[in-house]
């Protein structure tokens, strides 16, 4: 199937032609697009796509044009598994025009269609970062688990730094004003000697608190992609010369975003988690971001986010959730891969 195929759309006049390209070179048209639109991710940023390559990936990138205009898009991920089915996924996407959303819908299921036969997928998963599914959106069933947190807390950063202080709970505005009597120090670097620093506090802290944590090569890659093109940086938080917090924050489009973090147990009284994280939305402020996003909330205090929830929750803000995850099934994929399964499973027992 050619991946310029041209549909002629009858009910809407603005899209005669709505063509797919395939994106080989085209970073700079595709990233200033995305960050001008709404609610796109990071995921979808070219470098990041060049990350997941490092890691393993392969991706896979297609822009939609109108009248030779960029309209919409998508990058799909594929890490590829020789043993198992594998699953073709788009974090934070599809982004689709919003003249002919089902068009554009239409001409990135043929592309993944042909990607999946190739590369063996059995679904594709999407999860753009919508309010509510859009009616076009049809043959997609809920996923089981999504790629990105579907409930996200946003402080605004549009408001006067005084609003800001205001809109935080009184807790969380004491523990701060205390972190900065206690003169806790704060800097924001993105140079690889900052990588080993952040990652010893983080993986403390994933040991201390039991959940899964990403191995020191991932940040290596993330890091060492993201830094050169200023997307990302690392922030400390030191207390008499001894680092006691990090955190690595994403910027892209008008949100900062707070990534990963780790802290140390060594004196809690000065609160350095509060000092950083204030600094860290001053700093997005100056970059022009208009949101500081918390990546990963919830209200229920039996999800395991709820302990990282809480302490988000003292600085205020709003509560967004998003579709979550959508999965499509190319049958004819799957029936092969559930073949081939039967297969060797009665020739394991021959």
């Amino acid at each position: 199937m050619s991946v310029n195929n041209k549909i002629t759309n009858t009910s809407a006049e603005a899209c005669t032609h709505l063509t797919i390209k395939k994106l080989i070179s085209e970073s700079y048209i595709w990233d200033s697009f995305l960050q001008t639109t709404l609610n796109s991710c990071f995921t979808q940023a070219w470098s990041w796509a060049d990350f997941k390559e490092l890691e393993g990936y392969k991706t896979f990138r297609y822009g939609l044009f109108l009248n030779k205009q960029l309209v919409g898009g998508c990058i799909f991920y594929l890490y590829p598994h020789s043993s198992k089915a594998n699953l073709l996924i788009a974090p934070g996407g599809p982004i689709l025009p919003k003249q002919c959303p089902e068009q554009g819908l239409h001409l990135l299921l043929e592309i993944a269609t042909v990607i999946a036969k190739e590369m063996g997928a059995i679904a594709l998963r999407i999860e753009p970062l919508w309010a509510q599914k859009l009616n076009c959106v049809t043959g997609f069933v809920r996923a089981p688990a999504d790629m990105l947190p579907s409930e996200t807390l946003l402080i605004d950063l549009c408001l006067p730094e005084s609003k800001i202080l205001a809109g935080m709970k009184p807790k969380g505005r004491y523990n701060l004003r205390l972190s900065w009597r206690y003169g806790v120090e704060t800097e924001f670097r993105n140079d690889s000697q900052v990588i080993p620093l952040f990652y010893d506090l983080f993986w403390e802290t994933v040991q201390r608190q039991q959940f899964f944590g990403e191995p020191y090569g991932f940040f290596i890659n993330l890091c060492q992609t993201l830094f050169p093109v200023n997307m990302a940086e690392i922030g400390l938080a030191s207390w008499h010369g001894e680092i006691l917090a990090a955190i690595l924050v994403v910027y892209w489009g008008n949100h900062a975003t707070y990534l990963y973090g780790g802290r140390s147990l060594n004196h809690p009284e000065v609160m350095a988690n509060y000092a950083l994280h204030f600094r860290a939305m001053q700093r997005a402020k100056t970059r022009g971001c208009q949101f500081y996003d918390f990546y990963g909330f919830t209200s229920d205090s039996d999800h395991t986010y709820a302990k990282f929830s809480q302490f988000k929750s003292q600085f205020g803000g709003e509560s967004i959730t998003t579709i979550g995850a959508y999965d499509y099934f190319f049958y004819d994929q799957l029936a092969d891969t559930l073949i081939n399964l039967f297969q060797n499973v009665a020739g394991n027992h021959k």
